[in-house]
């Protein structure tokens, strides 16, 4: 789940990190208002859930309220990425001498946490990563001790040689590991992390994506989610108890279990076809899962045929076959639609969908070649 930077910024003061004072606004009038609190300059910061907001004009620097009014003005109503911003963020400004880049994410190798430090801050990491993989040290952390002493001074001084910088700099390592393991985070990140000429140390950026899975213990997390800045299949699969991720393809998978539905994404790519979603209908799958699924896939306008590739264990073949002749009677499936059954009750789902305009296959890589087939027209 990503969260708003207004939202980030007060998890990281929670845990002792220095960030500028901002307000949230939501208008030209209240965002005059608010520079004229805070002392400009202020920064003018559209509150959306992309990246790039710099490059795309959703960040501006304004020298007086005036101007702030004007900024945010310029900001509101934008799309950026394909969200129009309703919000902005004003914070106050501060002189930069230098810039550094903090950031923390689950590492898959190692199965902890990893925290990466890099000079060549206010620029995305990835592309210091492609063209300059000597600027970024990466430590594992042991989440059961946190970041230790040790590793905090190789990596403030890999960052800085001054004294007094690096500990101030070490500080905020210790405390951005804190936030990244208290709020169950998947991502945490500072970019960048500022000294001022006068040798202060900030966090003008922040940026936190919590992980799911964690959030039936983070209830105050957990009502940070801008369901309006999802995609809306996503927010209903969420609801429905399916797991869905929206991809670019023409060929829309409803598979039931996640390995399996991995394996389904990967086989479409071998075979020279391209996946338009991830969905996990999960166990136990009732017809109104099903519906639901073909509901959200159908959304798509990319989408030219689908693939259900059902193993059937707890899930029930018969369901499925319910759930798919309940979608043709009442979405107006427009789709070639391929279906492979297999397992618990496979025979009696077979039955059910005999006669009708589905397409059978007898394997899974039967069913992925004719969804491709289908969806190329032939």
């Amino acid at each position: 789940m990503k969260i708003h930077e207004a939202d980030a910024r007060a998890v990281f003061s929670k845990f002792g990190l220095p960030v500028p004072p901002s307000t949230l606004v939501a208008t030209p009038e209240d965002a005059r208002a608010a520079a004229a609190e805070l002392g400009c300059p202020v920064v003018v910061k559209a509150q959306v859930l992309v990246g790039g907001r710099g490059k795309a004009g959703g960040v501006k620097l304004a020298a007086n309220p005036d101007e702030a009014a004007a900024k945010a003005k310029a900001i509101l109503g934008m799309d950026l990425k394909g969200i129009k911003v309703e919000k902005v963020l004003v914070a106050k400004a501060v002189d930069i001498a230098k810039e550094f880049y903090v950031g923390m994410v689950v590492d898959r190798r190692s199965r902890k946490p990893l925290m990466m430090v890099s000079p060549a801050g206010g620029i995305d990491i990835e592309e210091v990563a492609r063209t300059t993989p000597e600027k970024i040290l990466k430590i594992v952390i042991d989440p059961a001790f946190g970041v230790l002493p040790f590793q905090v001074r190789r990596m403030s001084s890999f960052l800085t040689a001054d004294k007094d910088i690096s500990k101030k700099i070490g500080g905020m390592l210790v405390s951005l590991c804190r936030a990244f393991l208290g709020v169950d985070a998947s991502l945490a990140e500072i970019n960048p992390l500022v000294v001022t000429p006068a040798g202060e140390v900030w966090a003008i950026d922040a940026k936190i994506n919590i992980d799911d899975s964690g959030l039936f213990r983070q209830k105050d997390a957990a009502a940070l989610r801008d369901d309006s800045a999802e995609d809306r299949g996503e927010v209903e699969a969420r609801e429905a108890g399916l797991s869905f991720v929206k991809l670019d393809g023409s060929i829309g998978c409803v598979v039931n279990g996640a390995g399996l539905a991995m394996a389904t994404m990967d086989m479409i790519k071998h075979f020279g076809g391209e996946p338009a979603n991830f969905l996990d209908i999960g166990g136990s799958s009732s017809p109104e899962k099903v519906l639901t699924a073909m509901r959200i896939i159908l959304r798509d306008r990319n989408v030219k045929a689908i693939l259900i590739n059902i193993f059937g264990g707890i899930t029930r073949c018969d369901d499925v076959a319910l759930g798919l002749i309940e979608a043709r009677k009442h979405l107006g499936v427009d789709v070639p639609l391929v279906v492979r059954l297999t397992g618990t009750n496979e025979e009696r789902g077979r039955e059910l969908l005999a006669g009708t305009a589905l397409i059978p296959a007898a394997t899974m890589e039967d069913g992925v070649m004719k969804a491709i087939a289908a969806a190329q027209g032939r």
